[in-house]
């Protein structure tokens, strides 16, 4: 009673392919499987790529000094 029949499966493909046309649903795949095979050479050109070097100082900034306490205003109510 639960699960449908192979009849039930036909109509519910005969719906879709007259919602939505032949042409539209490969379409559909095609991009999917244009979408999976760039996925897949992005994570393969990841990998080849050396590591960085992570950055120790950017040019044109002062770096702070490490042991200089922050200064802070306090505002006091007289």
């Amino acid at each position: 009673m639960g699960s449908f029949s192979l009849m039930h499966w036909v109509i519910v493909l005969l719906v879709v392919m007259l919602l939505f046309g032949g042409g539209r649903i490969s379409g559909l795949m095609g991009d999917v499987a244009k979408g999976i095979k760039s996925f897949k050479k992005g994570m393969a050109d990841d990998d080849d790529a050396a590591p960085a070097k992570p950055v120790t100082r950017i040019e044109g900034h002062r770096v702070p000094e490490q042991d200089a306490a922050p200064v802070t205003e306090e505002k006091t109510k007289a």
